[in-house]
């Protein structure tokens, strides 16, 4: 016997009235924008590009509201001001979207741009909590018209969750299962019209289904020393920090293109000037700051010289395993891989080959010494 079906209405169908923007004495925090994703990405490290629990409050201050005060990815948003210019037009909610792009780049502040632009409400959960489609169903059944629910991770979501977003995405409809055996039915619930934004860190994990529903994708970039100057010279306005520009660009230079980390550098570089000098932050205080918590020139820390370090000097330039590299340095397989090996491979410090991890004569260079000088192994396996 197959489940009987019965429909039940929520909220508006179809045909939705026209958006309301926010009132004049309306702000964006009234639009719902929670910051508390509910997992914990603390690693501890100063140039970690996921924020910590502790970070996430003042991360709110700092972050961006409107499109005009969102610095960098100067394309993408272009295109964000005209997807979100014809739904204010059409009185519509925007197509749902997707961000993709390294840790710390701004997604999730695109998202809640995206929802205070379009004057609605925001919602925010992340993949890995939504562990049953019913977790899915409690968000989904509260939104109102228009709304933007943010997943974060959005390629960690379970399979059987996933797979029950997909009519909630095309056709604003979710089946809920009630019961089992031959007396369970199936309740369809209408749910408003709302905004989908995902944001993905591993756009390959995304499964086809989930991201060709997606009406716009949009990749974040790695920022280049200009713009993430002209991040640490806002974020200092914010925060009330007197620095020069000098000290600015060299803080930008160091932050390994996110501007996570240039804030998070500006705010230790500021706790560095207050203990142990006075004044502004010029470029001898932030160099002298910085040197204090183990970023160098490069915007290195201790890991990454010691991975530096082992293929340099401990194997002599030859390949190395992943597996050997990160038991060599005290770290998982995956935290090099994910945390630290992308950096370094940004700046031509390390090659990947068939054979392992390599060193380029770059590294040799940063830590000055001459390439294929080590003595080590012929080859390391992982």
């Amino acid at each position: 016997m197959s489940p009987r079906r019965e429909v039940l209405s929520r909220g508006p169908g179809p045909e939705e009235p026209p958006l309301t923007p926010l009132g004049p004495e309306e702000t964006a925090d009234d639009t719902g924008l929670d910051l508390d994703r509910g997992f914990d990405l603390d690693t501890g490290r100063a140039l970690d590009p996921g924020p910590g629990p502790a970070e996430v409050a003042e991360e709110a201050r700092l972050r961006p509201r409107r499109l005009s005060e969102f610095i960098g990815q100067a394309q993408l948003i272009e295109h964000l001001e005209i997807l979100l210019e014809a739904a204010r037009r059409r009185g519509k909610p925007v197509d749902h979207v997707l961000f993709a792009g390294p840790p710390g780049l701004g997604k999730t502040s695109l998202a809640g741009v995206v929802a205070a632009e379009m004057g609605v409400g925001m919602r925010i959960t992340s993949g890995p909590a939504l562990l049953r489609s019913g977790d899915l169903a409690a968000i989904l059944t509260d939104l109102h018209a228009g709304d933007v629910l943010f997943i974060d991770e959005i390629h960690r979501l379970p399979r059987p969750v996933e797979e029950v977003l997909y009519p909630a995405m095309e056709d604003f409809q979710f089946d809920i299962l009630i019961g089992k055996g031959p007396t369970a039915r199936s309740i369809r619930l209408d749910l408003p019209r709302f905004t989908l934004v995902g944001a993905t860190t591993r756009t390959g994990l995304l499964t086809g289904p989930l991201r060709d529903r997606f009406g716009f994708v949009g990749r974040l970039d790695l920022y280049g020393a200009a713009e993430l100057e002209e991040v640490v010279v806002r974020s200092a306005g914010i925060l009330g920090v007197d620095i020069t520009p000098g000290g600015a660009r060299l803080i930008a230079e160091r932050s390994r293109g996110t501007p996570r980390i240039a804030n998070r550098l500006l705010r230790r570089v500021r706790d560095f000037v207050e203990v142990r000098a006075e004044g502004r932050i010029t470029d001898e205080l932030a160099a002298a700051g910085l040197a204090v918590f183990g970023v160098d020139d490069l915007g290195l820390d201790k890991v990454d010289r010691a991975i530096l370090d082992v293929l340099c000097t401990r194997f002599g330039g030859r390949p190395v395993g992943l597996g050997t590299l990160a038991h060599c340095v005290g770290e998982e397989p995956g935290t090099v891989e994910d945390a630290y090996e992308p950096y370094l491979l940004h700046r031509g410090l390390v090659q990947r080959t068939a054979r392992g991890r390599v060193a380029t004569p770059r590294a040799f260079e940063h830590l000055g010494l001459a390439p294929g000088g080590g003595h080590g192994l012929t080859l390391a396996l992982g």
